[in-house]
């Protein structure tokens, strides 16, 4: 895992030097840069394949790259294509199969990557992303200068941008940046499963998706039940397995008290033993230690419990949010950070679970969806919906029935986009009118547009959709920058090549069956996991924002928002605005205390521009 970046026409050492220290965290066991053309090639390295010969840029014929993350098949590419290697880094096996294959190399990776080729025959600079965008990656592009980087914060350090307000505005209403979107003008995410062709000489770049999930929805197996656990399980171990061995460092666990940190636990175990298991609690929240316990004494692991209070947070707060590089609203990020930290200080390389919910159907939220296509609901069903949710009370308590319920029915009388936020993110929703700026989703709308409309499922259609944003936009974010800043690597085997193109295709019952979410991952835990945790409902960080926005953050928040020089109000309507912060608007608590940490996180992203 390292941090890549690159120049086009710029050979200022001063900006290579900011770069490069810009992107320590993610790589502090070395930093190194090459000049090729009117290239620059850059790369800082977190050692863990091949510690002694990996060190890039790296080249091979006429192609020179740097790479970040993991190709975990990469031996079993040397076999089936009869490379003679020099080195075991699966840099170099990277390099010899886009000598071979081209492009079409992007097909034969198992794992995650964000990558630069230069190929100084043809005169272009190849950008790509692996399939669920766990590995980032950033193009400016203006003024006859092309930058690329891992993150944003190093573009920053020496570029002067300017701020694209649509981009914030879409923000607010969706609770994340979608795609390519940044905060900053000129500059875009490379998405997810893409790859960019960028000629050196015009700068003209062509942009081509290469993998993309609606693709194996389409593509229905057919499989039986007890074929498809049989082969969920054997690509498990497969992938797990494959990420023990892609590392010549020590590999541990993420280990909640949830069903997909256990098999991954415990799958884990049985490949090595006396594994190292981290588990994090909280002060005055649900606690999953316990559970956790269970798995960890019946797979023998060295296990670790982190107990985490948030004392510092006040002082914290503005440096963890700034590691983003752009306003961030999950507010999961600070506890990600902090388990992250604490991890760091054991070992280097940590396995999780990510992918697992919307690949299988974890969430509460998808048990409607399989019951109704929702998306395709009519009028009268919408405005009856919206009838009765005007005259509902506001739920009091996030986890109640009541809340369920409520959520139901408030998705239930919205269509398109403003169904998908309300049955997920839930940030501005019923307050719309309060975002000042018009026309900022087209991106967005025109996907769930596209789905919605599509021949799929309503489960289908609800899973892809939090595949292609709250999956990449939010969780994969928000674990990387967490993880990197502190120079940890996070692998997740459920988002593997096997399983990301076979998941899709299985029935939805198996994924929902009544009002059991996960049915199949849950019926494979019986035969790895104690009984206690196959039923526990969906938990994730517990996360006391309520909390943090009326107690030990009031101050800092209030400080930034309720001023007359907040930057909010050029987006969010300073009456709405004002009541909000003095609770004179009828608004649960919860959805309250979301929007204004995701204002919060606005203000401290803009006073650090």
């Amino acid at each position: 895992m390292c941090g890549i970046a690159g120049f086009i026409n710029n050979k200022n050492k001063d900006d290579i030097n900011k770069v490069l220290n810009s992107l320590h965290h993610r790589g502090p066991d070395t930093q190194s840069f090459k000049d090729i053309d009117n290239i620059t090639l850059m790369h800082t390295r977190l050692s863990i394949q091949d510690i002694t010969h990996g060190t890039q840029p790296m080249s091979y014929k006429h192609f020179y790259i740097v790479f970040n993350g993991e190709i975990y098949n990469h031996m079993e590419l040397r076999k089936r294509y009869d490379f003679s290697c020099t080195t075991s880094s699966d840099t170099q096996t990277l390099l010899y199969l886009f000598d071979k294959l081209g492009l079409d190399c992007l097909n034969e990776l198992d794992g995650m990557f964000a990558f630069a080729i230069y190929d100084t025959k043809q005169q272009n600079l190849i950008l790509a992303r692996d399939r669920a965008g766990k590995k980032p990656l950033y193009l400016y592009n203006q003024n006859n200068k092309i930058i690329f980087s891992s993150e944003l914060n190093s573009i920053k350090d020496i570029v002067q941008l300017e701020v694209d307000e649509i981009a914030i505005a879409a923000y607010l209403r969706a609770g994340m940046l979608y795609h390519t979107d940044t905060p900053y003008k000129n500059i875009q995410e490379i998405d997810a499963g893409s790859y960019s062709i960028i000629d050196i000489n015009t700068l003209e770049i062509k942009s081509t998706k290469w993998w993309n999930i609606l693709d194996y929805y389409q593509q229905p197996s057919h499989i039986s039940y007890d074929d498809a656990k049989q082969t969920i399980d054997k690509l498990l171990h497969k992938s797990i397995k494959d990420r023990l061995d892609s590392s010549d460092l020590e590999v541990g666990t993420f280990l909640s008290g949830g069903i997909d940190s256990g098999l991954v636990t415990a799958i884990a175990s049985q490949y090595k033993d006396n594994l190292r298991t981290f588990t994090v609690s909280f002060e005055d929240e649900y606690d999953e230690a316990p559970l956790a316990k269970l798995v960890s004494q019946r797979y023998n692991t060295n296990h670790t419990e982190i107990r985490i209070n948030f004392d510092n947070l006040q002082d914290d707060i503005e440096d963890i949010l700034l590691n983003y590089g752009e306003p961030f609203a999950d507010s999961s990020a600070i506890p990600s950070y902090y388990v992250s930290k604490e991890a760091k200080r054991y070992l280097t390389v940590i396995l999780n679970g990510d992918g697992a919910d919307e690949l299988f159907g974890g969430y509460r939220r998808y048990v409607p969806y399989a019951k109704y296509d929702f998306f395709n609901s009519n009028k009268y069903i919408r405005n009856s919906a919206k009838s009765i949710s005007n005259i509902l009370p506001i739920p009091k308590q996030r986890k109640s029935k009541y809340n369920y319920i409520y959520r139901l029915i408030n998705f239930a009388s919205k269509a398109n986009v403003g169904q998908y936020f309300s049955t997920s993110s839930n940030f501005f929703e019923n307050f719309e009118d309060s975002i000042l700026e018009c026309n900022y989703l087209n991106d967005i709308r025109n996907k769930v547009d596209l789905i919605s409309n599509s021949k799929l499922t309503g489960l289908q259609k609800i899973m892809a959709l939090d595949f292609d944003i709250a999956l990449l936009n939010d969780l994969l974010v928000k674990m990387d920058i967490a993880s990197m800043s502190n120079s940890l690597e996070g692998r997740s085997p459920f988002l593997s090549k096997e399983i990301l193109e076979f998941a899709p295709t299985i029935n939805d019952n198996y994924k929902i069956q009544g009002i059991n979410t996960k049915r199949i991952l849950r019926d494979l835990a019986v035969d790895y996991l104690p009984n206690e945790l196959i039923n526990q409902p969906k938990r994730g960080f517990e996360i006391p924002l309520i909390k943090w926005v009326d107690g030990n953050l009031k101050d800092i928040m209030f400080s930034y928002l309720d001023n007359k020089s907040n930057y909010s109000q050029n987006f969010v309507d300073k009456t709405f605005l004002n009541k909000l912060l003095h609770k004179k608007i009828k608004i649960s608590d919860e959805q309250r205390a979301k929007i204004l940490w995701s204002l919060f996180s606005l203000e401290v992203w803009h006073k650090n521009l």
